[in-house]
C-alpha cells in the first residue's frame, strides 16, 4: 500500500517539478516582456517630447495636402474630359452610323444589281457556250475584283467630312463604271445567246458555273474584308479626333484655371493690399492709382472711338441702303436707254420708209436706199449678236456659278480679280464707248446732211417747208439723243464708282462668305445625297427598263420555247437549289460545330458547376475541420491561412465562373445568330421548294396541254417569228439607243472631268498666284510688324523718356526747393553777416574812440610826466626825509606805464589785424553775392527751362493724342485690307490665341526689355550724370564758401580777441597811470566790451556750426539718393533672378515634391512596420505565458478566466496587425499609383511643352490676324468665363463631395469585410466569455466564485453596450446579406457568431481610425497653412509680373500709335502730292479750254463769212445756197459739240476742284470730322443748286439760240421764196449743174456708206456695252444674293449656337440636378460618418476602461505564477492524505472476496511490484486486520465520519473497482463539445433572454456541468474533496484551449494520461482493472 502511494505521489512530483520550470521560465519571460513594454513607453513618450519630429509630420502633412489637392484638381479635370470626350463620341458614333447605313444600304444596291447581272452573265454564257464552247469565256471575273481593294485607302486621311465625301464620289463613280461595264457584258452575252438560240443546243458548261461560284465566294471574301477595313479606319478616325477634342478641351480648361488662379490671386491681392502698406509701398500706390486713372482715361477713349465706329458704321449702312436705291434708279435709267434705242431704231426705219417714199421722185436716191437697206441688215445682224452675246453671259454665269460651287475655297480670290478685270473691261469699254459716240455724232451729222441734200433736190421747192421742218424735229432729236448720251455717259461713271464701292463691299464680305463654306460643304453633302438619290433612282429606272426588256424577251421566249426551255429552267433551278444546299451544308455545318462547341461549353459549364460544388463541400468539410482544429489546438494560425488560401480560391473560381457566364453567353449569342440564319435559310430553303412545285405543276398542265397547243403554236409560230424579228430590232434599235445614250454619258462625263481637271490645273496656278501674293502680302506684314515694333520701341522710349523726364523734374524741382531753402539761409547768413559788419563798425567806432581817449591819456601823461619832473625837483629840494614814499610810487607808475604802452601795443595790432578780418569780410561778403546772383540766375534758367519743357510736353501730348486718333484709322483701313489674307484663319483658334497672345508677349517683353531704347537709357543716364556733376559743383561751392566763412570767421575772431587784448591791457596801465578809480571804471568798460566780443564770437560760430550742419544734410542726401537708386537697380536684378528660380522651380518643383512624398510614406511605412512588429512580439509573449500557465489551489477558476481574456487580447492584437497589414498594402499601392501617375504626368508635361513651344510658333505668325478677331469673340468669352466659372465652383464642390464620399465609401468597405473577416474570432470570443463555474464544497471558493460572477456581469454589461454599439453596423451588413441568408440558414448561424466575434475587433479599428483622423486633420492644417503662404508668395509675384505686362502692353500701344502716326503723315504727303498732280491737270485742262475757246471763236468768225457769201450769192446760184446752207448747220452743230465739250471740261474741272479741295479740307480738318462733313454736305447742296442754275442757263441760252436760229430760217425762207423766182430763170444752168452733182452725189454716197458702216459697227459696240451693263447687273444680283445667303447662313449660326448654348445650359442644369442629389448622399453619408465618430468615440473610451483592466489583470497573473511557483515547491514529494483516506476507507467498504483486488491497485499505485503484493496477499488475512490495528491505533477517532446521502447507500453495494474504473471515466471524459445553436435560438442583442445567455452560461451547458458534478458527488466519494483542491476539468470548456483539463494541455509528453475505455455494459469491472493493471 505504501510503495503504491509512493509511486503516486512520484510520479505527480515529477510532472509537477517540470510545470514549475515550466512557470519560472514563464515568469522570466513575462517579467523581461513587461520591462521591455515599460521601456518603449518612456521611449515613446520621449519620441513624443521634442518637436522636430512634430514638424517633420507637419511638413509631411502639408505636402501630401498639396499633392491630394492636385490629384483633386486632375480627377476633377479627367472627369471633365470623360463626360466631353463620351459626348463627343455619342455625336461622331452617330454620324458615323448615319453614314455607315447610307453606305450599306447603297453597297447593298450595287451588289443586288452586281448579283442580277452576274446571273444574266452566267445564264448568257450557259446559253451561248452550248453554241461556242470555247468563244466567250468570262471576262467578268478579274474585273470584279478590280477597286474592292481599292475602298480600303480611303478613309487613311484625317480630313474629316470633305475627305469622306470625296472618297465615296469616287466609290460611286467606280462603281456605276462597274455597272455600265456588267450592262456591256450583259448586252454581249445577251447577243451571243440570240445568234445561238436557232441553232438549239441544250448543253451547259459545269466548269463555268463551278469558276463563276469561285469567283462569288472570292467576290464575298472581299467584301467582308472591305468591311473590316472600313470599321478599322473609322476606328481610327474616332480616335484622331477624340484626341483633337480633348487637346482643345484641355487647353481650353488650363486657360479657364489660368484666369481663375488670376482672379484668386488678384482677390486675394485686394485682400492683403488692406494690410501690410509701408510707407515707402505709398508712392508706389500713388503711381498706380496715376496709371489707373490714366487708363480709365483711355478706356474713356476707346468707348468714344467706339461710339464714333458705330456711328460710322451706321453711315456706311446708310451709304450702302443709298448706293442700292442708286442702282435701281440706274436699272432704271437702263431700262429708259433701252427704250430710247428701240424709239432710235424705229425713227431709223421711218427715215428708210421715207427714203424709200423718195425712190420714185429721184433715180438719184437709189444708192441713199440700198445704204438704208445695209443698215437695217446691220442693225438686224448688231441685234442677234447682242442675243448671242447675252446667251453667252447667261451661259458663263453658269459656268461660274457651277465653278464657284465646285471651288469655293478658291471662289473668293477668282471672284475678287474677275470683279477687277470687270471694272478694267467696263473703263476700257467706257473709253471705246465715248469714241463711238463721238464717231456716232459725226455719222449722224453726215446722215443727216446726206439726208437734207436729197430732200432738197428731190422735193425742190415744194418740200422744202416740209424738209426743214422734219430737219428742225430730226436736230431736236439728235440733241435730246447727245443729252441722253450724255447723260448715259455720266450713269455709267456713277455706275462705275458705285461699282467700286459695291467691289470693295464684296471684298469685305468675302471673309464672311469664307466662314460660310463649311455651311456649303455640308449643303454639298445634302446635294451629294440628293445626287446619289437621283443615280439610284436612275438605275432604278434602268432597272425596270431591263425588267421589262427581260419580261418581253422572256414573254417571247415563253411563247416560243415553253416546251424546249422549261427543262432549261429546271436546270436552272436545280443549280439554284444546289447552290442553295451548299450554302444550307454550310450553314449546317456551322451549326453543327456551334452546337458541338456549346455543347463542349455546357459540358465544360457542368464540370465548372460540379467542380463548384466539390469546391463548396471541401469549403464546409474545411470550415468543420477549422472548428475541430480550433478546439484542439487554439495556439495555431493554420485556420487563418487556410481561410485565406480557400476565400482566394473561391474568388479565383468566382472570376472563372463569371468569364465562362460571359463565354457561355456570347456563345449562346452566336447560337441565337446562328438559328435565326438557319430559320432564314430554311424559309429561303421553303420558297425554291415551292417554286419547284409551281413549276413541276406547271409542267404536268403542260404536259397535258401540250397536246392542245402543239397545233395552236404552229399557227402562231409564224407570226410570233415575225413578233420576234420586229421585236429584236426594236430591241437592237433600244439596244443601240442605250449604248449611244451610255457613249455620250461617258464622253459628257470625259469632258467634265477634263474641264474638271483643266479648271483645277488653272485653279492650281492661281492658288499658286495667290500663294506667290500672300507671301508678299506676309512679307508686307512682317515689314510692317518690324515698323510697328520699332514704333512700339520708340514710344516706350518715349515714354520712358517722359517718366525720367517727370522724374527728373520732379528731382529738379525738389533741387530748386532745396536751392530756395539754401538761398533763404544765405540771405539769413548774409542778414547775420551784415549785424557782425555793423558791430564791427561800432567796434571800430569804440576803437577809434579808444584811440581818442589814448591820445588825451598820451597828452595827460605828457602833463604827468612834466608835473612829475617838476615834483622830483621840489622833492629834490625837500627834505630827504620823505623820499622813500615817492621812489615806491614813482616804481610802480613806471611799470604801470610800460604795462599800459605794452598793452597800446598789442591794442594796435589788433586794430590793425581787425582792419584786415574787416577787408577779407567785405571781400568774401562780395563773392558771396556774387554766388547768390549766380544761382538766381540759374533757379530763373531753370524755371524757364521748366516752363518750357512743360509747353513742348503738352505739345507733345497733344501731337500724340493726334497720331493716335489718326493709327486707329489708319488701322481700320489695314484691318479691313487685311480681311482677305485671314480666310485661313479658323475660328476654333480663338482660344488657342488668347492664351499665346500673353506668352508671344511675354517673349516679346522679355526680348524687348533688354532692347528696349538703349540709345535713350544711355542719354537719360548721360543727363543723370550731368545734373550729377551740377550738384557736385553746387556742393562743391558749398563747401568752399563754408569753408572760406569759418577761415574768415576764424581769423578774425582770433585778431578781434587780440587787438582786443592789447587794447584792454593798454587801457589797463593808462587807468592804472592816471588813478586808479578812472582805471577800475575803463576795466570794468572794456571787460563788458570783451563779453560783447566773446558773445559776438559764439553767434558767428553757432552760425558756422549751423552752416557745417547743413553741408552735412546735403552730403547725406546727396548719399541717400545714390542708395536709393542703387537699391532699385539692386531690386531689378533681384527680380530678375527670382523669375529664373521661379522658372527653375516651376520644372523641377513637382518633381521635389513628389519625391518628399514618396519619402514621407516610406517613413509611415517604416513607423508602422514597426508597431506591427512590436504587437507580434506582444502576441508572442502572450502565447507562451498562455501555453506554460498550470494548475494551481483553490484560485485556478480565476487563473482561466484571465487566461481566457488574454486569448481574447491576443486575437484582437492579431486583427489590428492584419489592419496594419491591409494599411501598410495600401499605402503601399497608393505610392506605386502615384509614381505611375506622377510618369504619365511627366510624359504629358513634355507632351504638353512640344505642343506649347508649337503653338507660340503658330500663333506668333497668327497674332496679326488675331486683332481683328478679338472684338467679334469678347462677348462670348465673358459669356463663356463666366459659365467656366460657375463650372470650375460647381465641379469644384462635386470633387470635393465625391471625395468625401469616396473616402467614407472606403472606410464602410475596410469596415464590411473585416466584419465577415473577424466574425469567426468574434465568436470565439463570446464562446470564451460563457465560462463554467463549477461546483465548490468550500464556502470560501463560492464567495470568490461570486465575486468573479459580479466581475463578468459587470464585463458582460460593458460587452452588452459594445455589442449594441455594433448592432447598427451588422444590421447594416446583415440586411444586404438577408437573402444569402435565406438559401444558407446553416452556415448563417456560423457567421453570426463570427460576427459577434467581430464586434470585439471593430473597437481596435475604431482606435486606429480615430488616431489617424486626428493626424490627418493636424497634417490637414499644417498643409493648409504652408499652401496659403506658398500662394501668397506666388499672388505677389505673379501681381509684380502682371503688373510688369501691363506696362510693357501700354508700351506696345504707344509704340503702335506712333506707326500709326508716321502712316498718317505719309498718307498726308501722298495726299499733298496727288493735290500737286491734279493741280497740274487742272491748269492742262485750262489750257485746252482757251484752246477750244479759241477755236469756237474762230469757226463763229468763219460761220459769220459763210454767212455773208450767202448773202453775196443769195441772187447766185441755189445750188450753192444749198451747200453753204449745210456748212452752216454742219458748223452750227460743231459749236454745239464744241460748247457741249466744254460744258464736260467745265463739269471735270469742277469735279477736279471739289477733289482737291475736299482732299485739302481733309488734310487740314482730320481731327474735326463731323464738322467737315456737314459743312461738305452744306457746300454740295449749294453746288448742286448752282450747277443746277447754271444748267438752268445754258438751257436758256440754248433757247435763245434756237429762237435765233428759227428767225435767220425764217429769214432764209423768205429769201427762197424770193430765190424761187430767179430759179426758174437758172433751171437751164440747174440742169448743167445737175450733172457735176451727180457725180458729187456719188462722193458723197460712198462717204454716206463709210459712215453707215461706221454707224453699225458704233452699234454693235453700244450693244456689247448694254450687255456688259446687263452682266454686271447680274452681277450684282448674284452678290446681293450671296450677301442675303450669307446674312441667312449666319442668322442660321447664331440660332445654332444659341440652341448649343441652351443644349449646355439643360445639360449643366441636369448636373446641377444630380450634383444636388449626390451632395444630398454625400450630406447622408456625413450624418452617418459623424455618427459612427460618435460611436468610435465611445467604443475608444471603453477599450480604454478594457485596457486598465487588462493591466489588473496581468497584475493578478503575476501573483497567481507566484503562488503557483509556491505551490509546486511545496507539493513535491508529498502524497495527498485525502487520496490515501479514500482508498482505505474505499478498502474497507468493498466486500471481502474483492479486498486482494484492492490492494494490489493500491500497491501498483504505491509502486510495490506484483510479486511482492502476491506474497503479501498470500498471507493470512488476520495480519492485514493487525496492520490495519496497528496503524489506525487510537486514531479511529480522527477520521471523519462521512455522512452518507440516501443516493449513495445504494451505491456503496458496488465494488471498490467499479468505482475506481467510474472515477477514471469521469477524470479522462473528454469535454462536451460546443453547442450548435440554431438561428430560431439565436435572440436579438437588446433581448432579455440574450442578455441572461451571454450573461450567464448556457442552460444546456449548465445542465451537463450540473450533472456531471451531480454524478461526480453522488458516485465518486473520492472527487468531493478534490475538486475543492484542484479543478483538473477546465471549468470554460467551450473555450478555444480545447479539452478542459489543465493538466493535459502542456505536460501530455511527461504525465501517463488515462484514455477514456469505451465499457460496454456486458463487460464486467473486473476486466476492465485487469486490463489497466496489464497497461
Amino acid at each position: 500500500m505504501s510503495s503504491w502511494l509512493g509511486g503516486l505521489g512520484s510520479g505527480l512530483g515529477q510532472s509537477l517539478g517540470q510545470v514549475g520550470g515550466s512557470l519560472a521560465s514563464l515568469t522570466g519571460q513575462i517579467s523581461n516582456f513587461t520591462k521591455d513594454m515599460l521601456m518603449e513607453g518612456t521611449e515613446e513618450v520621449e519620441a513624443e517630447l521634442p518637436n522636430a519630429r512634430r514638424k517633420e509630420i507637419e511638413a509631411i502633412h502639408a505636402i501630401l495636402r498639396s499633392e491630394n489637392e492636385r490629384l483633386k484638381k486632375l480627377c476633377t479635370d479627367l472627369e471633365e474630359k470623360l463626360e466631353a470626350s463620351e459626348l463627343q463620341i455619342k455625336q461622331q458614333s452617330t454620324n458615323y452610323r448615319y453614314q455607315l447605313q447610307q453606305k450599306e444600304v447603297e453597297i447593298s444596291h450595287l451588289k443586288a444589281r452586281q448579283i442580277a447581272l452576274q446571273d444574266q452573265v452566267l445564264k448568257l454564257q450557259s446559253a451561248a457556250q452550248a453554241v461556242h464552247p470555247g468563244a466567250g469565256g468570262p471576262p467578268a471575273a478579274p474585273a470584279f475584283a478590280y477597286g474592292l481593294t481599292h475602298h480600303a485607302a480611303s478613309f487613311h486621311d484625317d480630313d474629316m467630312d470633305f475627305g469622306d465625301i470625296i472618297s465615296s464620289q469616287q466609290e460611286i463613280n467606280r462603281l456605276s463604271n462597274e455597272v455600265s461595264r456588267l450592262e456591256s457584258e450583259v448586252g454581249h452575252w445577251r447577243h451571243i445567246a440570240q445568234t445561238s438560240k436557232p441553232q438549239g443546243s441544250n448543253s451547259s458548261d459545269q466548269s463555268e458555273i463551278c469558276k463563276l461560284q469561285s469567283i462569288i465566294k472570292e467576290l464575298k471574301q472581299n467584301r467582308s474584308q472591305e468591311i473590316d477595313d472600313h470599321q478599322h479606319e473609322m476606328s481610327v478616325l474616332q480616335n484622331a479626333h477624340q484626341q483633337k477634342l480633348t487637346e482643345i478641351s484641355r487647353r481650353h480648361r488650363e486657360e479657364l484655371s489660368d484666369y481663375e488662379e488670376r482672379i484668386e490671386e488678384l482677390e486675394k491681392l485686394l485682400q492683403q493690399g488692406g494690410s501690410g502698406i509701408a510707407p515707402t509701398d505709398h508712392l508706389k500706390i500713388h503711381e498706380m492709382q496715376k496709371t489707373i486713372q490714366d487708363l480709365q482715361t483711355e478706356k474713356v477713349a476707346s468707348t468714344k472711338k467706339i461710339e464714333e465706329l458705330q456711328d460710322e458704321i451706321k453711315d456706311i449702312n446708310k451709304k450702302l441702303s443709298s448706293a442700292e436705291n442708286d442702282r435701281d434708279v440706274s436699272r432704271k435709267e437702263q431700262e429708259r436707254l433701252h427704250v430710247e434705242n428701240r424709239q432710235i431704231t424705229e425713227e431709223c426705219e421711218n427715215l428708210r420708209r421715207e427714203c424709200s417714199k423718195l425712190q420714185p421722185d429721184a433715180v438719184r436716191q437709189g444708192d441713199a436706199v440700198t445704204g438704208g437697206e445695209g443698215i437695217l441688215a446691220q442693225s438686224a445682224s448688231v441685234e442677234e449678236e447682242v442675243l448671242k452675246l447675252q446667251r453667252a453671259l447667261a451661259d458663263a454665269e453658269n459656268e461660274i456659278m457651277r465653278l464657284s460651287i465646285l471651288n469655293q475655297d478658291n471662289s473668293l480670290t477668282e471672284d475678287h480679280l474677275k470683279l477687277k478685270m470687270h471694272v478694267e473691261i467696263l473703263e476700257k469699254e467706257k473709253s471705246l464707248l465715248t469714241q463711238e459716240k463721238e464717231e456716232l455724232r459725226v455719222s449722224l451729222l453726215k446722215l443727216n446732211n446726206e439726208y437734207e441734200v436729197i430732200k432738197s433736190t428731190a422735193a425742190r421747192d415744194m418740200d422744202l417747208d416740209s424738209t426743214l421742218h422734219d430737219l428742225r424735229l430730226t436736230l431736236e432729236a439728235k440733241e435730246q439723243e447727245l443729252s441722253q448720251s450724255l447723260t448715259e455717259k455720266e450713269t455709267l461713271l456713277a455706275e462705275l464708282e458705285e461699282l467700286d464701292r459695291q467691289n470693295q463691299e464684296a471684298t469685305q464680305h468675302m471673309i464672311l462668305i469664307k466662314d460660310q463654306l463649311s455651311k456649303q460643304q455640308n449643303e454639298e453633302d445634302s446635294i451629294t445625297s440628293k445626287l446619289k438619290k437621283d443615280l439610284n433612282d436612275e438605275k432604278k429606272r434602268v432597272h425596270q427598263l431591263e425588267y421589262d426588256k427581260r419580261n418581253m424577251t422572256k414573254e417571247l421566249d415563253v411563247q416560243k420555247e415553253k416546251l424546249v426551255q422549261h427543262e432549261l429552267a429546271l436546270n436552272d433551278l436545280h443549280l439554284a437549289k444546289q447552290k442553295l444546299e451548299d450554302k444550307i451544308e454550310d450553314l449546317v455545318d456551322k451549326l453543327n460545330k456551334s452546337e458541338k462547341s456549346n455543347l463542349n461549353m455546357q459540358k465544360e459549364n457542368f464540370g465548372l458547376k460540379e467542380h463548384i460544388k466539390q469546391n463548396e463541400e471541401e469549403l464546409s468539410r474545411v470550415r468543420d475541420e477549422l472548428t475541430q482544429s480550433l478546439n484542439r489546438d487554439s495556439g495555431s494560425d493554420f485556420k487563418d491561412d487556410l481561410l485565406k488560401e480557400r476565400e482566394a480560391e473561391v474568388r479565383s473560381l468566382k472570376q472563372s465562373l463569371s468569364e465562362i457566364e460571359q463565354l457561355n453567353d456570347n456563345l449562346n449569342k452566336v447560337a441565337f445568330d446562328l438559328k435565326m440564319e438557319n430559320e432564314n435559310l430554311g424559309l429561303a430553303c421553303e420558297d425554291v421548294r415551292r417554286q419547284l412545285e409551281d413549276s413541276i405543276a406547271g409542267s404536268n398542265q403542260i404536259s397535258l396541254e401540250r397536246n392542245t397547243t402543239v397545233e395552236v403554236l404552229k399557227m402562231e409560230k409564224e407570226q410570233l417569228e415575225a413578233e420576234l424579228s420586229r421585236a429584236e430590232e426594236r430591241r437592237l434599235e433600244e439596244a443601240s439607243k442605250y449604248e449611244q445614250t451610255i457613249k455620250e454619258l461617258s464622253k459628257a462625263r470625259d469632258l467634265h472631268t477634263s474641264a474638271l481637271q483643266l479648271e483645277q490645273q488653272r485653279l492650281t496656278t492661281l492658288c499658286q498666284e495667290k500663294d506667290l501674293e500672300i507671301a508678299e502680302l506676309k512679307k508686307n506684314l512682317e515689314q510692317m510688324d518690324t515698323d510697328r515694333k520699332e514704333t512700339k520701341e520708340i514710344l516706350s522710349s518715349s515714354l520712358e523718356e517722359q517718366k525720367q523726364l517727370t522724374q527728373l523734374l520732379s528731382e529738379k524741382e525738389i533741387f530748386i526747393k532745396k536751392l530756395k531753402e539754401r538761398g533763404s539761409e544765405l540771405q539769413e547768413e548774409l542778414d547775420k553777416h551784415s549785424q557782425a559788419l555793423r558791430k564791427n563798425e561800432i567796434l571800430k567806432q569804440t576803437i577809434e574812440e579808444k584811440d581818442r581817449s589814448l591820445g588825451s591819456m598820451k597828452e595827460e601823461n605828457n602833463h604827468l610826466k612834466e608835473e612829475l619832473e617838476r615834483l622830483r625837483d621840489q622833492q629834490s629840494r625837500a627834505a630827504p626825509v620823505a623820499e622813500p614814499k615817492p621812489l615806491g610810487s614813482v616804481t610802480e607808475l613806471e611799470s604801470e606805464v610800460l604795462q599800459l604802452n605794452v598793452i597800446k601795443g598789442n591794442l594796435e595790432e589788433e586794430i590793425k589785424h581787425h582792419q584786415k578780418i574787416i577787408e577779407d569780410q567785405n571781400q568774401s561778403k562780395m563773392q558771396l553775392l556774387q554766388s547768390l546772383e549766380e544761382q538766381k540766375k540759374e533757379m530763373d534758367e531753370f524755371r524757364c527751362q521748366h516752363e518750357q519743357m512743360t509747353v513742348t510736353h503738352t505739345k507733345l501730348f497733344l501731337e500724340k493724342d493726334e497720331e493716335i486718333k489718326n493709327l486707329q484709322k489708319t488701322i481700320e483701313q489695314i484691318k479691313t485690307q487685311l480681311h482677305e489674307e485671314r480666310q485661313d484663319v479658323q475660328t476654333e483658334n480663338s482660344d488657342l490665341f488668347q492664351e499665346t497672345k500673353v506668352q508671344s508677349l511675354n517673349i516679346e517683353n522679355g526680348s524687348e526689355k533688354h532692347d528696349l531704347s538703349k540709345a535713350e537709357t544711355e542719354r537719360l543716364v548721360k543727363g543723370i550724370k550731368e545734373r550729377e556733376l551740377e550738384i557736385k559743383l553746387l556742393n562743391e561751392k558749398n563747401i568752399s564758401l563754408t569753408k572760406q566763412i569759418d577761415q574768415l570767421s576764424k581769423d578774425e575772431v582770433g585778431k578781434l580777441t587780440q587787438i582786443i587784448q592789447q587794447k584792454d591791457v593798454e587801457i589797463q596801465a593808462l587807468h592804472a597811470r592816471i588813478s586808479s578809480v578812472s582805471y577800475t571804471q575803463d576795466v570794468v568798460y572794456l571787460q563788458q566790451q570783451l563779453q560783447a566780443y566773446a558773445m559776438e564770437r559764439e553767434q558767428v560760430l553757432a552760425v558756422l556750426s549751423e552752416k557745417t550742419r547743413e553741408n552735412s544734410q546735403l552730403k547725406t542726401e546727396y548719399h541717400k539718393m545714390m542708395d536709393i537708386v542703387a537699391a532699385k537697380e539692386a531690386a531689378l536684378l533681384k527680380l530678375q533672378d527670382e523669375n529664373k528660380k521661379l522658372a527653375a522651380r516651376s520644372e523641377g518643383g513637382g518633381q521635389d515634391m513628389f519625391r518628399e512624398t514618396v519619402q514621407n510614406l516610406s517613413r509611415i511605412i517604416r513607423e508602422k512596420d514597426i508597431e506591427i512588429d512590436a504587437l507580434s512580439q506582444k502576441c508572442q509573449t502572450l502565447l507562451t505565458v498562455l501555453q506554460t500557465s498550470g494548475p494551481g489551489d483553490a484560485v485556478g477558476g480565476v487563473n482561466s478566466n484571465q487566461f481566457e481574456e488574454l486569448l481574447q487580447e491576443r486575437d484582437k492584437l492579431k486583427q489590428q496587425v492584419k489592419k496594419m497589414e491591409e494599411w501598410k498594402q495600401q499605402v503601399m499601392t497608393t505610392v506605386q499609383n502615384m509614381q505611375h501617375e506622377s510618369a504619365q504626368l511627366q510624359e504629358e508635361l513634355h507632351q504638353l511643352q512640344a505642343q506649347v513651344l508649337v503653338d507660340s510658333d503658330n500663333n506668333s505668325k497668327l497674332q496679326v490676324d488675331y486683332t481683328g478677331l478679338i472684338q467679334s469673340y469678347e462677348q462670348n468669352e465673358t459669356k463663356l468665363k463666366n459659365f467656366g466659372q460657375e463650372l470650375a465652383q460647381v465641379q469644384h464642390s462635386i470633387g470635393q463631395l465625391c471625395n468625401t464620399k469616396d473616402l467614407l465609401l472606403g472606410k464602410l468597405d475596410i469596415i464590411s469585410p473585416q466584419l465577415s473577416s473577424g466574425s469567426a474570432l468574434s465568436s470565439q470570443s463570446a464562446e470564451s466569455l460563457r465560462a463554467v463555474k463549477p461546483d465548490a464544497s468550500s464556502p470560501a471558493s463560492q464567495r470568490e466564485l461570486e465575486e468573479l460572477r459580479k466581475s463578468v456581469q459587470e464585463k458582460d454589461a460593458t460587452i452588452k453596450t459594445l455589442q449594441e454599439n455594433n448592432h447598427r453596423l451588422s444590421d447594416s451588413i446583415a440586411a444586404s446579406s438577408e437573402l444569402g441568408r435565406k438559401e444558407h440558414e446553416q452556415t448563417d448561424s456560423e457567421i453570426k457568431q463570427l460576427k459577434e466575434k467581430q464586434d470585439v475587433l471593430q473597437k481596435s479599428l475604431k482606435e486606429k481610425d480615430l488616431l489617424i483622423k486626428a493626424k490627418s486633420d493636424q497634417l490637414l492644417s499644417l498643409n493648409e497653412n504652408f499652401t496659403n503662404k506658398v500662394n501668397e508668395n506666388e499672388l505677389l509675384r505673379q501681381a509684380v509680373t502682371n503688373l510688369k505686362e501691363r506696362i510693357l502692353i501700354l508700351e506696345m500701344d504707344i509704340s503702335k500709335l506712333k506707326e500709326e502716326n508716321e502712316k498718317i503723315v505719309e498718307t498726308t504727303r501722298e495726299k499733298e502730292t496727288e493735290y500737286q498732280a491734279l493741280q497740274e491737270t487742272n491748269m492742262k485742262f485750262s489750257m485746252m479750254l482757251r484752246e477750244k475757246e479759241f477755236e469756237c471763236h474762230s469757226m463763229k468768225e468763219k460761220a459769220l463769212a459763210f454767212e455773208q457769201l450767202l448773202k453775196e450769192k443769195e441772187q447766185g446760184k441755189t445750188g450753192e445756197l444749198n451747200q453753204l446752207l449745210s456748212a452752216v448747220k454742219s458748223m452750227q452743230e460743231k459749236t454745239v459739240k464744241f460748247q457741249q465739250e466744254r460744258d464736260q471740261v467745265m463739269l471735270a474741272l469742277k469735279q477736279k476742284q471739289m477733289e482737291n479741295s475736299a482732299l485739302q479740307n481733309e488734310v487740314q480738318h482730320l481731327r474735326d470730322k463731323e464738322l467737315r462733313l456737314n459743312q461738305e454736305l452744306e457746300r454740295l447742296r449749294n453746288h448742286l443748286l448752282e450747277s443746277e442754275d447754271s444748267y438752268t442757263r445754258e438751257a436758256l441760252a440754248a433757247e435763245d439760240r434756237e429762237a435765233k436760229l428759227r428767225k435767220k430760217v425764217t429769214v432764209l425762207e423768205e429769201k427762197l421764196v424770193s430765190s424761187s423766182n430767179a430759179m426758174e430763170n437758172a433751171s437751164h444752168q440747174a440742169s448743167l449743174q445737175v450733172e457735176s452733182l451727180q457725180e458729187q452725189l456719188n462722193v458723197v454716197s460712198k462717204q454716206r456708206d463709210e459712215t453707215a458702216l461706221q454707224l453699225s459697227v458704233s452699234r454693235e459696240q453700244v450693244k456689247q456695252y448694254a450687255l456688259s451693263l446687263s452682266n454686271l447687273q447680274m452681277v450684282l444680283e448674284h452678290f446681293q444674293q450671296e450677301e442675303k445667303a450669307m446674312y441667312s447662313a449666319e442668322l442660321e449660326k447664331h440660332k445654332q449656337l444659341v440652341a448649343e448654348w441652351k443644349e449646355k445650359a439643360e445639360n449643366l442644369e441636369g448636373k446641377l440636378m444630380s450634383l444636388q442629389e449626390r451632395f444630398d448622399e454625400a450630406n447622408a453619408a456625413l450624418d452617418s460618418a459623424s455618427r459612427l465618430t460618435e460611436q468610435l468615440d465611445l467604443k475608444e473610451e471603453q477599450i480604454e476602461e478594457l485596457k486598465k483592466q487588462n493591466e489588473l489583470r496581468q497584475e493578478m497573473l503575476d501573483d497567481v505564477q507566484k503562488k503557483l511557483m509556491n505551490l509546486v515547491n511545496s507539493t513535491e514529494g508529498k502524497v495527498d492524505k485525502v487520496l490515501m483516506r479514500n482508498l482505505f476507507i474505499g478498502h474497507f467498504h468493498t466486500p471481502k472476496h474483492q479486498r486482494h483486488e484492492v490492494l494490489r491497485l493500491m500497491g501498483s499505485i504505491l509502486g510495490i511490484q506484483r510479486e511482492e503484493m502476491e506474497q503479501l496477499l498470500h498471507e493470512d488475512h488476520g495480519g492485514v486486520t493487525k496492520w490495519m490495528t496497528g496503524w489506525l491505533g487510537g486514531g479511529s477517532k480522527s477520521v471523519p465520519n462521512t455522512p452518507l446521502r440516501p443516493s449513495q447507500q445504494s451505491v456503496l453495494n458496488s465494488s471498490f473497482s467499479e468505482l475506481f474504473v467510474k472515477f477514471l471515466e469521469t477524470e479522462s471524459h473528454p469535454c462536451v463539445p460546443p453547442p450548435k445553436l440554431s438561428v430560431h435560438d439565436m435572440k436579438p442583442l437588446d433581448s432579455p433572454g440574450r442578455r441572461k445567455i451571454v450573461a450567464n452560461v448556457p442552460e444546456s451547458f449548465k445542465d451537463n456541468t450540473e450533472s456531471r458534478s451531480g454524478r461526480r458527488t453522488d458516485v465518486n466519494p473520492f472527487l468531493a474533496p478534490r475538486s475543492a483542491a484542484v479543478p483538473l476539468i477546465n471549468p470554460a470548456g467551450l473555450g478555444p484551449g480545447g479539452p478542459g483539463h489543465l493538466l493535459l494541455k502542456p505536460i501530455s509528453d511527461v504525465l501517463p494520461t488515462f484514455t477514456p475505455l469505451p465499457v460496454s455494459p456486458d463487460n464486467s469491472a473486473g476486466v476492465v482493472l485487469k486490463d489497466l493493471l496489464k497497461q
